[in-house]
């Protein structure tokens, strides 16, 4: 028998389900984005917004950030379904319920590639909330630390790698080397034209607003003590650079500023997003697939 503990999500896994849900429970409409299947999935006990990291001030710019980034991925989702696109792939998937609460779209393939013993631990639980996974929902148990590779293993359960593809990686650059994120870039540089990548990325400290300094460090050495450390950050030109050194040439970038202008604008509550992370948006256009080779993602 699995080890519970250590099957459970990452602690930051359950603290962006817990910021989505508390976003709907205690921010004032309109909510940028409604997620409260996440929390019943975390599962926290009654006494989880005392939780020091859900004060609703403190933790008010994280929490934005996190709302604006998981509506920007949707929305880019729901834009490229219109267009064709029939396949989602969710890198480092954590406790996304994007399956849970979109209704069917016709055609439309999801992937969640994750960790085998977190993904184990959410399969269990989606099963005994009664949320048991349709027949377009595949769970991709990826263990990078054992040196296996994902993209067979991707392959293995039904991705197709001539279709188009959506592509989102949120919250997940800022755990892996500069080596290791240029290594999956390349990867997704080879998928068909057509396919769209969406990724956020850290800032460096120094290029975050001076008031955000102190929690930033705080939330570094949350993530430290979690076994979870931050190991790359980029500014937006370092981004851009890096996507465009993968051979994806057609690549924007989306600042706090602009998420803000596009999800917060008109808010009487001054909720906005944190200075410390933003988005790169990257589409390819050639004709190809996704070749195999021994280019992890860790």
């Amino acid at each position: 028998m699995q080890d519970t503990l250590a099957c459970a999500p990452e602690a930051t896994a359950v603290r962006v389900a817990l910021w989505r849900a508390l976003h709907v429970q205690a921010d004032p409409p309109p909510h940028v984005f409604e997620d409260v299947v996440g929390l019943q999935l975390a599962a926290p006990g009654d006494d989880w917004h005392r939780r020091a990291d859900m004060d609703l001030q403190r933790s008010a710019r994280a929490r934005a950030s996190i709302v604006a980034r998981s509506r920007c991925v949707e929305d880019l989702v729901a834009t490229q379904v219109r267009r064709g696109v029939r396949q989602y792939l969710i890198l480092g998937a954590g406790l996304d319920t994007f399956a849970q609460r979109m209704p069917p779209t016709p055609g439309l393939q999801v992937f969640e590639m994750d960790a085998p013993g977190p993904q184990s631990w959410k399969r269990d639980r989606l099963a005994a909330l009664g949320w048991h996974a349709p027949a377009w929902l595949h769970f991709v148990p990826v263990d990078f630390e054992a040196g296996e590779d994902g993209w067979d293993r991707l392959t293995g359960c039904g991705f197709d790698p001539r279709k188009p593809t959506v592509v989102a990686s949120t919250g997940v650059t800022m755990y892996l080397t500069r080596a290791a994120i240029l290594a999956t870039l390349g990867q997704l540089a080879r998928l068909p034209g057509g396919s769209t990548l969406v990724m956020s990325f850290m800032l460096p400290i120094d290029r975050i607003e001076p008031a955000e300094r102190a929690g930033r460090l705080a939330t570094e050495q949350y993530a430290r003590a979690a076994g979870t450390p931050f190991l790359s950050f980029f500014t937006p030109e370092e981004m851009l650079a890096l996507v465009r050194q993968a051979g994806i040439g057609d690549v924007h970038h989306l600042s706090a500023a602009d998420l803000a202008q596009r999800y917060f604008a008109g808010r009487t509550d001054g909720l906005r997003p944190s200075s410390s992370e933003e988005i790169v948006v990257a589409t390819i256009h050639h004709e190809g697939a996704l070749h195999h080779d021994n280019a992890g993602t860790r």
